[in-house]
């Protein structure tokens, strides 16, 4: 009885200091998530008409360096290439950016296509009857995708295993609920497609990751003498303490091969070694910072990072750790799979940047990758919209 007695004290101490503190701080609304039953299941009705569909996109708002919603307009922009329509609604809990100023940014900015799609505030009252398909783009936005009142078609774009964004807690378990909601998951990669269909009875189909041939090219007569780290300490995903690790060890051995970071400015990290820290780096700069590096420490510890095939693409060996959620999604011979061991890792740099023929491997690396293009990831994926479509 103490003990409760001291529970039910320090829960009204909690109220009163943080009147809202039972107002969980989600990216799902509250109402969303009470409301949603996935025992119910509400795919959306088939469609058979050969015509140009009507699709809406439900999407948080993107920025301006968010990989991320630059992959969804690079699919956005396929389906309008195909003919068909496109609409994008915002849903956020948070005061984000209204659409007027995401318009804004996207006109401004060369890491997005241009599209024709409108944009607009998720309607409360929802999308009503002229839509074909609806696509969740991540876990919160398929409860707002389920709840929708329209007989649209359900899509679910997925790019990575959300329910790993948390530790294991209400948020995680949201998260992974959104994959039996019954929805035809189009994912990026085989190893999303396998776990969804696996794990979860979802439908799923994938398209293969691709590379932008004209931002990422081997570059004639480049001094490839560096190790690249994409380095996002924001991310825990990415592995930033487990490469640190492993790049200690490297410099160690390896004091004088510089050491690039870019994805987050570090300014504000003391680490055991020099790097030139160049922050968030624009699309467009990036191929000349790959074409400087002979290897690149690349963790993903969900679904498989873009970077691999674009430093391919300019000739970077990837150092990428082991796992079925990256070997599943590539299997190429230039990628360096390594156990995720700092040591082992370490290893395995200093192995690249140990070869006599750097120049000729960096040119087979570039090569191997040179028929992994988004047109043909486009294809895949309007070839799988239609079998979702279809029932």
């Amino acid at each position: 009885m103490r003990g409760q007695g001291l529970h039910f004290v320090v829960q009204k101490a909690v109220l009163r200091l943080f009147p809202h503190a039972l107002e969980r701080p989600s990216l799902v609304f509250r109402d969303d998530a009470l409301a949603v039953d996935w025992r119910i299941q509400k795919p959306g009705a088939a469609m058979t008409a050969d015509r140009p569909l009507r699709t809406a996109w439900i999407m948080s708002p993107p920025g301006a360096n968010s990989g991320g919603h630059q992959n969804i307009f690079r699919f956005l922009k396929v389906l309008e290439d195909a003919g068909h329509e496109v609409r994008i609604y915002f849903y956020s809990t948070f005061d984000t950016h209204t659409p007027s100023e995401v318009r804004t940014m996207l006109a401004g900015s060369t890491s997005y296509p241009a599209l024709k799609a409108t944009i607009d505030a998720y309607p409360s009252s929802g999308l009503g009857r002229d839509v074909d398909a609806i696509f969740a783009t991540s876990w919160e936005t398929a409860y707002a995708s389920f709840r929708d009142p329209s007989e649209a078609r359900r899509f679910y774009f997925v790019q990575d295993f959300e329910p790993l964004f948390y530790p294991m807690s209400s948020e995680s378990t949201l998260a992974e609920n959104t994959y039996r909601f019954g929805f035809y998951g189009i994912t990026a990669g085989h190893w999303l497609e396998t776990k969804l269909a696996r794990d979860y009875g979802m439908r799923t189909d994938s398209f293969d990751f691709g590379s932008d041939k004209q931002a990422y090219h081997l570059i004639d007569g480049a001094v490839r003498d560096s190790v690249f780290f994409y380095a996002r300490p924001e991310t825990p995903r990415r592995g930033f303490e487990l490469g640190v690790d492993a790049l200690e060890i490297f410099a160690r051995s390896h004091p004088d091969v510089p050491i690039i970071t870019a994805g987050q400015s570090l300014r504000h990290l003391k680490l055991p070694f020099a790097v030139e820290d160049r922050g968030n780096v624009q699309v467009g700069d990036l191929g000349a910072l790959y074409n400087r590096s002979a290897a690149a420490l690349v963790l993903s510890l969900s679904n498989l990072s873009l970077l691999p095939l674009e430093l391919l693409a300019c000739g970077a060996i990837p150092v990428v750790n082991t796992g079925e959620n990256n070997e599943l999604v590539s299997s190429n011979p230039f990628i360096a799979y390594t156990p995720p061991i700092p040591v082992a890792l370490a290893e395995r740099l200093g192995e690249v940047m140990a070869r006599t023929d750097r120049d000729a491997y960096a040119r087979q690396a570039a090569d191997s990758v040179a028929l992994a293009s988004w047109d043909a990831a486009g294809v895949q994926f309007l070839e799988a919209v239609g079998r979702g479509m279809r029932g």
